[in-house]
C-alpha cells in the first residue's frame, strides 16, 4: 500500500462534499498538471490519501482511500488527462495545519511543506504516521 495526498479548495469540493459520496466515492478529476497525473496513474485501489484543504484551511482534514485506479477524466475529451475515484474513510481528530507541519521535523522532507502547489502528491509511511500522530488519528 501506497499514501498520497489529495488537496481541494474547501469552496469547490470539501471534505463534507466527500463525505457525502458514500462508499461509492468520487472522481477526483480536473486535474491538469502532468506530474499528479503521473501519480494518480501509479495509485492501486486500497491505497490511503490525506484529504487536504487548500487555500483558506490548509489543513488535512480526512482520510481518503483509492477506489476505483486509473481511468480518463470524465471532465474532458482530452485523452492525457486520467483520474481515480476516492472514497471517504474517517475524518481528522484535529486539522493538521500546514503551518503544523511545517514545524514537525519529522515532515521537513514531506513534499507538501516543499511544493505547497502540487495538487496530488506522494506521502511515506513515515510522513503518514506523523500527520496521523499531530491529528490524533489512527493511521
Amino acid at each position: 500500500m501506497r499514501y498520497w495526498l489529495f488537496k481541494s479548495e474547501p469552496d469547490t469540493w470539501s471534505w463534507q462534499d466527500q463525505q457525502k459520496k458514500g462508499d461509492a466515492g468520487e472522481e477526483w478529476n480536473g486535474v491538469r498538471n502532468y506530474q499528479a497525473r503521473n501519480f494518480m496513474r501509479e495509485m492501486k485501489t486500497g491505497d490511503l490519501g490525506f484529504f487536504y484543504h487548500s487555500q483558506t484551511d490548509k489543513a488535512v482534514v480526512g482520510i481518503v482511500e483509492v477506489c476505483a485506479e486509473s481511468h480518463p477524466d470524465s471532465t474532458t475529451d482530452d485523452p492525457r488527462w486520467d483520474c481515480v475515484d476516492i472514497r471517504a474513510v474517517r475524518p481528522f481528530e484535529k486539522p493538521v495545519t500546514l503551518a503544523d507541519c511545517k514545524a514537525d521535523p519529522r515532515l521537513a522532507d514531506m513534499v507538501l511543506v516543499n511544493n505547497t502547489r502540487l495538487s496530488v502528491q506522494p506521502v511515506t509511511e513515515e510522513e503518514w504516521r506523523a500527520v496521523c500522530d499531530l491529528g490524533g488519528t489512527k493511521p
